[in-house]
């Protein structure tokens, strides 16, 4: 791996990222949190979510990225 390389794995590690957390942000919002929550903690639900989204996007992009690295370096086995 050469140095032009750490550039490319950044970027697209980045927009991996921001995919994934768009994602799950799609997905989190049909789940009905509300009847979880107490009334009138709109901003505690609100940062709820997003810590929710952050968490889960980046243990899927993890995943994908750990498997593209996996994928790239298995023909060096044989």
């Amino acid at each position: 791996m050469n140095v032009p390389d750490f550039g490319q794995i950044a970027l697209l590690s980045m927009i991996v990222n921001i995919v994934f957390f768009m994602i799950t942000w799609w997905a989190l919002q049909a789940i009905n949190i509300e009847k979880w929550l107490k009334s009138g903690k709109v901003m505690q639900a609100r940062v709820l979510l997003i810590l929710l989204t952050i968490a889960i996007g980046s243990l899927v992009s993890n995943f994908f990225l750990d498997y593209l690295l996996w994928s790239q370096q298995l023909p060096s086995l044989f």
